[in-house]
């Protein structure tokens, strides 16, 4: 078994020029490859489903028989299990996989084996030696092909030969000096299943990271990072393609979890790692909740004030500046993604987070136990004083129980378990309901911003009474969280 260690950009096909007169590549003639593959799976998708791709491929006169694990990557950086041989096209022999379990699968599903769809592109290759490492650069130009559906390949692959990951970066950080490259996460193999299937983009959801009691929490917090990273990659797509409502807000989900993980285990991590990317998602973030704030607008607190009131004209009037002001806040987030500095700061990040050392091998335990703790008790304090809170006081309320519910979330499986479930759902509901108060909050603000000295009392009014309804069941919420504390 061989460790495949590989950083894949995205290339504008405009570009490659460019990329192909940087000095560090036009002073070598490439080689070059056509490369013919052909993957293969079960009628029902078995190997997809345990993240397992199959392929063979033709190199020339060739053939190559290759199974890959398909592990999630995150900034572009995948680290993937592989198994390659020479083979026969068509007869399927696995005596290569050294992976028990994973042997006795691809055996026992060998007679329902069938093709799926193909990649046939041109590689270009440069071997490169950077910093302590050897590196192979690949840019890859052809398509994949399935049922009939085509899609273009133009990408970048740096794999790591010999040496350390941190060189892939600065080697990456060359070629992105003088040119736009995008750090990928979807193989050619996940985008062939994606054309084969015809599945647009869909919004994609946090997974749990999976954390170890022996991880030291350095390892635990990339962990985290990465998969908050993955997160929001995977819903790039759908930004650029329109930003549908629930693109806009899994992105900007996946950006408050990993600016809660930042603050979550900045006591085991470097000052300058810290002051270099507190901030630096800062103004993602805040497009993302600016269209946020506007879409949930629209679309919940909007049409029961409408069909109270359907011959308002301020409430025509403000549908009317809600859809501006929803399209507006989408074209900022695809022009954000689309600066130079975006995928920079992908990769640049991405490095970092690799990059991080422990200085202690601290228990992650223990640092789990004593965190939680921690934010428990800061929330616990403002959740007794709901009452005599003011509205800014419970706005930072709302705040630390959104940072306990992710901390809660990322370090859950080093928590006692025995009571995990109903405590987890205790503290949902009751963010929640902090959070549906808060949307009548912004909305107050969204009608003055957006009719100013123009509104009537009928809106306000019904954002007020809709407050007054929410702080009591706000209140129903605390009382059980509290005594399920």
């Amino acid at each position: 078994m061989a460790t495949e260690i590989e950083l894949k950009l995205r290339l504008d096909p405009r570009q490659l020029r460019k990329l192909l007169a940087h000095p560090l590549l036009a002073a070598t003639p490439p080689q070059r490859q056509r490369l013919l593959n052909t993957y293969y799976d079960t009628p029902e998708l078995a190997l997809r489903a345990r993240r397992v791709a199959l392929r063979f491929r033709k190199k020339g006169w060739e053939w190559l028989l290759t199974v890959k694990s398909a592990e999630p990557a995150s900034g572009g950086l995948a680290v993937r299990n592989e198994w390659e041989s020479a083979a026969t096209p068509g007869i399927f022999d696995f005596s290569h996989v050294d992976a028990p379990a994973l042997r006795t699968l691809l055996d026992g599903l060998r007679d329902d084996l069938e093709p799926v769809f193909t990649t046939d592109f041109t590689r270009l290759r440069w071997q490169l030696a950077c910093g302590e490492s050897q590196i192979e650069v690949a840019i890859d130009r052809g398509s994949i092909v399935a049922r009939g559906r085509r899609e273009k390949i133009c990408e970048v692959e740096l794999e790591l030969l010999a040496g350390r990951v941190e060189d892939l970066f600065e080697l990456a950080r060359q070629l992105q000096h003088h040119l736009i490259l995008h750090p990928a996460i979807a193989s050619k193999a996940e985008a062939g299943y994606r054309l084969f299937l015809d599945e647009p983009p869909r919004p994609f959801r946090a997974r749990m990271p999976p954390i170890a009691a022996t991880q030291t929490p350095v390892e635990a917090f990339r962990t985290i990072a990465l998969a908050c990273l993955e997160h929001f990659q995977r819903n790039e797509a759908g930004l650029l393609a329109g930003g549908e409502a629930e693109f806009i807000h899994q992105a900007r989900v996946a950006l408050r979890r990993l600016r809660s993980a930042l603050k979550l285990f900045a006591p085991v991590l470097p000052t300058d790692f810290i002051a270099a990317y507190g901030q630096s998602w800062r103004t993602l973030a805040g497009a993302l909740g600016e269209a946020r704030d506007w879409d949930v607008f629209g679309e919940e607190t909007l049409p029961p004030i409408a069909a109270a009131f359907p011959h308002d004209r301020d409430v025509r009037r403000l549908r009317n500046e809600a859809g501006r002001r929803v399209r507006h806040a989408r074209r900022a987030i695809v022009t954000l993604l689309a600066l130079k500095e975006y995928p920079r700061l992908m990769l640049e990040f991405t490095a970092a987070v690799y990059a991080l050392r422990d200085t202690e091998k601290a228990s992650l335990k223990h640092f789990a136990a004593d965190r939680i703790a921690t934010i428990t008790g800061s929330a616990r304090k403002m959740a007794e004083r709901y009452d005599e809170l003011d509205a800014e006081q419970r706005h930072r309320m709302r705040l630390r129980f959104k940072k306990l519910r992710y901390a809660t979330e990322f370090l859950g499986p080093l928590l006692p378990q025995q009571r995990m479930k109903t405590y987890l759902t205790s503290l949902a509901r009751l963010q929640d309901a902090l959070g549906l108060i808060n949307d009548q909050v912004t909305a107050r603000l969204l009608i003055d911003e957006a009719l100013g000295e123009k509104r009537t009392g009928v809106l306000q009014g019904w954002v007020a009474g809709q407050q007054h309804h929410l702080h009591r069941q706000t209140q129903q919420a605390i009382n059980a969280w509290l005594c399920g504390k």
